[in-house]
This record gives structure tokens, C-alpha cells and sequence, in this order.
């Protein structure tokens, strides 16, 4: 079974070496909606996939700190790159060219890693991330399934490759998340603290 949680955020970027003039040579924004879609084969105690309301920590704080931020390539123009952290309090640096195929990829490593480092505690099954889908715009969208997200032809993604201002981790519900998602660290997701069994 598959469930989808849909986000949105308001960000800039350039996408160098893309065939369009106006994309590859000009600051330029979109609103983004961003799919994540998780599948299981077995219910929680809650009869369900995830529940969605866990979808509101870690996993809405990374796609939100691309919110009101300009995000680059760690390999673009050096000038472009001290210009973005300069004059933007909210920026965030990835290793590849920030289109919406690389978005879609970014947010998998990123949501794929904070589920393998977390300790379901409602009787969660073999939840795993199915994929996620990047909507740059109404009409076009990126699809990234486990096989993209690490696939070698696309460039590699490492989680300590993607650097988020200081000022979009201070607005974290926890400013050391990220710290700790990279040192692999266990998140625990809460237990149901009054469950009803059937018959009682």
C-alpha cells in the first residue's frame, strides 16, 4: 500500500548547462510541491502506513529549510556562490545542479536516511520511502525512485555534501538535527500511549 504527503516551499536557483537560456543564466523561482510517498505491506497499531502527523518533524524540516531559500550548486562560480550567502539568510548548497530531477533526489537521500534512523514504536511494518516526486511547476514534475537517488550517473548525493545556512537550521524544531542525522543517530517516533484492542 502506498501513502502520499504533500509539501510545498517558494525557492530560487540557476540550473547551469541546462538548454534554456533564461534557466541557465538567470536567478530564477518556483513554487515547488514536493510528493513523498511511503509504502508498507502491513499496518500499524493505528491501522495505518505511517502515521501522518510523524511526517510533521524531521521530514517537514528538511523540505521546509528550501523554503524562502536560494539554493546552488557547490560547484558553480565562486562569486555566485558568496553572492547567494551574502545577500540570503536562507540558503542552502547541494551537490549537483539544483533542477527538479536533482531536487526529487535530494529529498530522497535526505527522507530515505531520517526513516533508516528511526525507531518505529506503533507496531510500523516494513515501511520504506517508495519515492518522491518534485513539482517545479503545475505542468512538470520529477519522479525519483530508490534506484535514481543512488545512482552514479546522475552524481553522487552524500548527506555531508548538502550545507543549510546557519539561519535555516536555527528554525529547526531541533537546530542540531542534521548534526545528528549525520552521526546516525536513532530518532524515536512516539508510542500510543492508550490503545484500544478490539473486544475489551
Amino acid at each position: 500500500m502506498l501513502i502520499r504527503k504533500l509539501f510545498d516551499f517558494e525557492s530560487a536557483h540557476i540550473v547551469r548547462n541546462c538548454s534554456t537560456d533564461r534557466c541557465r543564466r538567470s536567478l530564477h523561482g518556483h513554487s515547488y510541491k514536493v510528493e513523498v510517498l511511503l509504502e508498507a505491506h502491513a499496518l500499524d497499531h493505528g491501522h495505518m502506513v505511517y502515521d501522518f502527523g510523524l511526517m510533521k518533524g524531521h521530514l517537514r524540516d528538511l523540505i521546509d529549510a528550501f523554503d524562502h531559500a536560494v539554493t546552488f550548486w557547490d560547484r558553480d562560480d565562486e562569486g555566485y556562490k558568496d553572492s547567494c550567502q551574502r545577500y540570503s539568510a536562507r540558503w542552502v548548497s547541494v551537490p549537483v545542479s539544483p533542477s527538479a530531477e536533482q531536487f526529487s533526489r535530494l529529498f530522497f537521500v535526505m527522507i530515505d536516511a531520517v526513516l533508516k534512523q528511526t525507531k518505529m514504536s506503533n507496531g510500523e511494518g516494513d515501511v520504506v520511502l517508495h519515492s518522491i516526486i518534485a513539482h517545479e511547476t503545475e505542468s512538470g514534475y520529477a519522479q525519483c525512485f530508490r534506484e535514481d537517488a543512488y545512482n552514479p550517473r546522475m552524481g553522487m548525493i552524500a548527506l555531508n555534501q548538502i550545507i543549510f545556512s546557519p539561519q535555516v537550521r536555527e528554525e529547526w524544531n531541533d537546530p542540531d538535527f542534521y548534526d545528528k542525522l549525520l552521526s546516525g543517530d536513532v530518532f524515536t517516533n512516539p508510542v500510543a500511549l492508550h490503545q484500544v484492542h478490539p473486544g475489551d
